[in-house]
């Protein structure tokens, strides 16, 4: 089926291959303005995000042929860091934190509300914009963060970081000093609160360590608490 172009924010990529919530999840995306193209296999998928730029992906993790962790591994082999959310039958840990280690930038599982994952996506693409002062840099030692550009530069090098992990690395680097529980990291970077989401939060978090390599130790674990980022 064609992809609707036309729409005023965009273009979401659906891939899941049970046709009445690809459907379900179309329509609610529709009525907010987006558009939708839906795929039902993995290497279709795939091929959709080469040929079509979407501006975020909805990716099931279950898919014949090649399942949605594969997919998005293979965007950012690419280069492509479209904002990528997972969907997933199966609640442990392991989908979910194989899935963000991939690049992923955020998870819902089914059963799950179609509001709420329309929510998430327009959350996502919110923080992708970025913020209104185009010419803010929060500097923390020798990590520099452009909000504007969304870009982050360690030294003279550039750092490549998901929508996710950009807005968390801005979110400590904003206060210094303040440590943050992983709740209200949750809260304030991923737009929602949920105790059993927080392990996200840890996920993210090393990713962005293992980027920032032997500058890691700006961001520091607070045992029983949450995280800090301090020069």
């Amino acid at each position: 089926m064609a992809p609707v172009t036309d729409a005023s924010k965009g273009l979401v990529l659906i891939v899941e291959d049970e046709r009445p919530i690809a459907d379900l999840v179309r329509l609610y995306l529709s009525r907010e303005g987006f558009g939708v193209q839906v795929e039902h296999d993995g290497a279709a998928g795939l091929a959709a995000t080469r040929r079509l730029r979407p501006v975020a992906c909805i990716l099931d993790i279950a898919l014949p042929g090649m399942d949605g962790t594969e997919i998005c591994r293979r965007m950012r082999a690419d280069g492509d860091w479209t904002p990528v959310i997972f969907l997933t039958a199966r609640d442990d840990e392991v989908d979910r934190i194989l899935g963000l280690e991939l690049g992923g930038d955020d998870y819902v599982t089914k059963p799950f509300s179609p509001r709420e994952l329309v929510t998430r996506v327009k959350a996502l693409l919110r923080r992708a914009a970025g913020p209104p002062e185009t010419d803010r840099v929060r500097q923390l030692g020798p990590l520099a963060l452009d909000l504007g550009r969304r870009t982050v530069t360690l030294g003279a090098l550039p750092l490549t970081l998901t929508a996710t992990e950009f807005d968390l690395l801005a979110h400590l680097a904003g206060r210094p000093g303040r440590v943050f529980t992983r709740e209200e990291l949750l809260a304030a970077v991923w737009g929602y609160a949920s105790h059993a989401g927080t392990r996200t939060v840890d996920v993210h978090v090393a990713q962005v360590r293992a980027k920032l390599g032997a500058a890691a130790g700006l961001i520091r674990t607070v045992r029983g608490v949450g995280y800090t980022a301090d020069a």
